[in-house]
């Protein structure tokens, strides 16, 4: 089942077009990252789905709720966290949670209970009672998303929420994040850090020039660009010779006694080597796969100055 579906989104400002009709679907429970150079439409696209900003055309539904005919019900339902953070430095972080409470409509001592709970949750206790403004980057990021979860939201949308972040309070928010999915909640990610979204991300798509170009796995994505290969080792230069004549794309190299052949990196294509190789006597194997950074600079095209400055 799809928590999101959308068909023919198109947005323009202007004469510049941010979105040139795409097309998503995101299934429930898991993590779809949207990636794309600056400019490519990736807040326009979220922006559209959380009901903030309207399409010139096109069809969505989010967590069963149509965008045109019940915009309210997409609000109920989802939770949005954006690339700055929303919270208000004049009141301390409990007071912030509390204040969602209030803006939820929840009854006042099931909103203390949530605010003990998202505290407790994101190791904030101890800063219930300062202002963010003296929180660490960190801290102010976790503060964002429990702020987020105040309402239980089945779909939230993450907008570049690591941006800024060191390394370690990065991981600690990917835990926070695959521990949401692992409760049911469905993530929609726009991010910057293709490593980011190869540790999270069921399902990823490239956006360039506002449109879709590519979408799959990120295994899948990986096998669409070359670059990958399998590097062969030999005990003797007779072995890596037997080898190299029966793989004719290979490159041999004759000091490491060394074969290196291109795969697509499928298993299919890794026993079909297997095979050739029957009776050479090989004393090990590496597995080289392109990355998300070979994906991202193969397939997403230069933009210009004027695409950049459009989000």
């Amino acid at each position: 089942m799809n928590a999101i579906s959308a068909r023919g989104l198109r947005k323009s400002y202007g004469d510049t077009v941010v979105l040139d009709g795409i097309d998503l679907d995101v299934r429930q429970g898991s993590v779809f990252a949207l990636l794309g150079p600056n400019g490519a439409g990736k807040t326009t696209v979220v922006n559209i789905l959380s009901t903030l900003i309207a399409p010139d055309a096109g069809t969505a539904s989010v967590a069963g709720s149509s965008l045109a005919d019940d915009p309210d019900g997409i609000r109920r339902a989802i939770g949005v966290t954006g690339q700055f953070s929303a919270v208000d430095n004049l009141l301390t972080g409990a007071e912030n949670l509390m204040l969602m409470a209030d803006l939820h409509h929840l009854p006042r001592e099931v909103g203390r209970a949530r605010t003990s709970e998202l505290l407790a949750r994101f190791d904030l206790t101890d800063a219930a009672a300062k202002v963010p403004s003296t929180y660490s980057g960190g801290m102010q990021r976790k503060l964002d998303l429990a702020m987020t979860l105040v309402g239980e939201p089945r779909v939230i949308f993450l907008d570049e929420p690591t941006t800024g972040l060191d390394p370690s309070s990065r991981r600690t928010m990917w835990q926070i994040i695959r521990g949401l999915v692992a409760g049911g909640v469905t993530i929609f990610l726009t991010t910057q850090y293709l490593e980011e979204a190869d540790e999270l991300a069921d399902r990823i798509a490239l956006l360039d020039h506002g449109r879709i170009i590519a979408e799959g796995t990120p295994d899948e994505l990986k096998r669409q660009v070359p670059g990958g290969h399998v590097t062969l080792t030999f005990a003797d230069d007779a072995g890596l010779q037997q080898a190299a004549g029966r793989l004719e794309s290979s490159l041999a190299d004759d000091e490491a006694l060394t074969l290196q052949v291109p795969t697509d990196g499928s298993v299919a294509s890794l026993r079909a080597l297997l095979d050739r190789l029957d009776g050479v006597s090989v004393d090990g194997i590496a597995m080289h796969a392109p990355d998300l950074d070979d994906v991202f600079f193969s397939l997403v095209g230069t933009h210009t100055e004027e695409a950049e400055a459009v989000r």
